[in-house]
């Protein structure tokens, strides 16, 4: 009888331990959201983040840091400038850039331009979990002696899929972000006012209702030059 009172309690015990180790890995599990690993299923991630760890490149003055519109600006041969190095990656979204950042911080620029939030948007992520991601790179960069350039996440088209319920996402966020500039005291730039209108990015500046045209990234450069000349580089 002592004996069956004993196993049974034990077997209780047992029941309790395994119930705990199953709520610890489900919490484990829960805290990494697939948003936080979206990036590894970006096909060029893997391949560009390599290359940049190959860069012989010790330092910049200057860092474009954020996704395919980005990426598509040859920063250096734009600005005139040798000490300008491009990060972006196509389809790249904020956890993906927290990821990378270390190419960021090897290189030590004094200034780092982002523009981020488009790819996180299309993902059906809410707009405060983007701010939170957002956030999370404007500090880190901060910690590192970077100053951070905030350029406001840019409308589509209205020939984009989804453009204008989207866009009305990307206006939440650039009202937040401006908003955090403002409080931080860290540069905030839109360009929205010039390459947008009514909420949409105008068809003369983009290819596809998101991408740019060249004439779109003259305009970005001439608004971007005023502040680079302002911090002496």
């Amino acid at each position: 009888m002592t004996y069956t009172v004993k196993t049974q309690r034990g077997k209780k015990v047992l029941n309790i331990l395994l119930f705990l180790v199953l709520l610890l890995c489900v919490s484990s599990a829960s805290a990494q959201t697939p948003y936080d690993s979206l990036y590894v299923k970006n096909p060029v991630y893997k391949n560009l983040t390599a290359l940049y760890d190959l860069t012989k490149i010790q330092s910049a003055d200057i860092v474009f840091l954020g996704n395919s519109i980005t990426f598509g600006g040859n920063w250096a041969e734009l600005l005139g400038r040798e000490r300008v190095v491009n990060r972006g990656i196509g389809s790249d979204n904020l956890p993906g850039m927290l990821r990378r950042l270390h190419q960021v911080y090897r290189l030590q620029p004094k200034l780092c331009f982002i523009m981020a939030g488009i790819n996180d948007i299309y993902a059906d992520i809410t707009v405060d979990t983007i701010f939170s991601r957002y956030k999370q790179l404007l500090d880190s960069l901060r910690r590192h002696s970077i100053t951070p350039i905030v350029q406001s996440t840019l409308f589509v088209s209205p020939k984009w899929k989804r453009a204008e319920i989207k866009n009305t996402d990307v206006a939440k966020l650039n009202y937040l972000l401006r908003q955090y500039c403002t409080q931080q005291g860290l540069p905030y730039i839109d360009l929205n006012a010039t390459l947008s209108a009514n909420g949409f990015l105008k068809s003369e500046y983009t290819t596809d209702g998101v991408h740019l045209t060249a004439e779109a990234y003259a305009v970005w450069r001439d608004r971007i030059e005023p502040l680079i000349v302002a911090q002496g580089l």
